[in-house]
């Protein structure tokens, strides 16, 4: 879906604690770490946006594009690996009838965006997401790792688009403990944000749209209850992490990060309506294989740019 670089880097800044042993090169050989059982934290975050679930299929991806390349450049950011058409078998199709649509495989490259003292104890390597992720719109899966932790930390999310105000009950249709251990958390993205997340162009407040008349978004009126058009996201964020001593610490920072993560790239999403009202599949598609190169270039050659643990 989206760019997890505020996610990643909040991740990579906790300081750890475990035994760490070091060859004379300063080079971590082993982490001497417990394992415990794991656990899962549920979050099933609601967005509702004013705009239909077909415009957002469109908006979204170009947000996506748009933020890649606002944060790559100088050996870091977004490296797209594949984007592809996918058909899975019906019978293992997302939520019983989602089986087609389009794959992503990215690496979000962090290097210098994680404080001084974690590129001393972790390799190069480590220092990376890396996501999968299947669109079959109007349902998407989102899964990310990291190659050092494997299994050991998995962030897993399920998103449904629903032309709704958020008030169904199940639309991920859990059972059982997930859906006793779910806790829903709504997203006004016209709400106030810190002043280090604030930008003016990104505020659903000063934006009123020219192509649609979509706008202001005020924090102080109940605009989701009566905008039209309106949709709803139903992101359902599965989170495993399994360190000894930081497991509910992390978990619970991950979680707020990624609360964060989605209401900032919603604002943006509304307020660059302009620049993708009206665009098709087509023309997203295109701007995708040029965003491509775009990356690979941005990487070798640009300038660092973008988010870090500092910001």
């Amino acid at each position: 879906m989206r760019s997890h670089f505020l996610l990643v880097y909040v991740l990579l800044s906790v300081k750890l604690s475990p035994k760490i042993f070091l060859t004379t090169t300063g080079k971590q050989i082993l982490y001497n770490y417990y394992l415990i059982p794991l656990k899962m934290l549920i979050t099933e975050f609601r967005i509702i946006l004013p705009m239909t679930v077909e415009e957002y299929q469109v908006a979204q991806l170009f947000a996506t594009a748009k933020v890649s390349k606002q944060n790559t450049g100088g050996g870091e950011g977004v490296e797209i690996l594949a984007n592809e058409p996918f058909v899975k078998p019906m019978a293992e199709g997302f939520l019983g009838k989602y089986n087609t649509g389009q794959y992503t495989n990215k690496i979000y490259h962090l290097g210098s965006r994680v404080p001084s003292w974690v590129r001393y104890i972790f390799s190069d390597t480590s220092l990376s997401m890396h996501e999968e992720a299947w669109n079959a719109y109007p349902y998407c899966k989102t899964v990310l790792k990291n190659p050092y932790m494997k299994e050991n930390m998995i962030i897993d999310i399920s998103t449904l688009h629903v032309p709704d105000r958020g008030e169904s009950e199940n639309v991920h249709q859990l059972t059982g403990d997930e859906l006793k251990k779910r806790h829903i958390v709504y997203i006004n993205i016209a709400d106030k944000v810190s002043r280090a997340d604030y930008k003016p162009e990104d505020d659903p407040e000063k934006f009123k749209s020219t192509k649609t008349g979509r706008g202001p978004l005020l924090s102080s009126e109940p605009w989701y209850k009566t905008c039209e058009p309106h949709m709803c996201c139903y992101k359902l964020v599965r989170e495993k992490f399994k360190w000894f001593g930081l497991q509910t610490r992390v978990e619970n920072l991950i979680m707020s990060q990624e609360e964060r993560l989605f209401r900032n790239f919603h604002r943006q999403l509304f307020c660059w309506t302009d620049e993708w009202y009206g665009l098709t599949m087509q023309d997203i598609r295109a701007l995708e294989a040029t965003t491509v190169d775009e990356l690979n270039k941005e990487r070798a050659t640009g300038e660092k740019k973008g988010f870090t643990t500092e910001e």
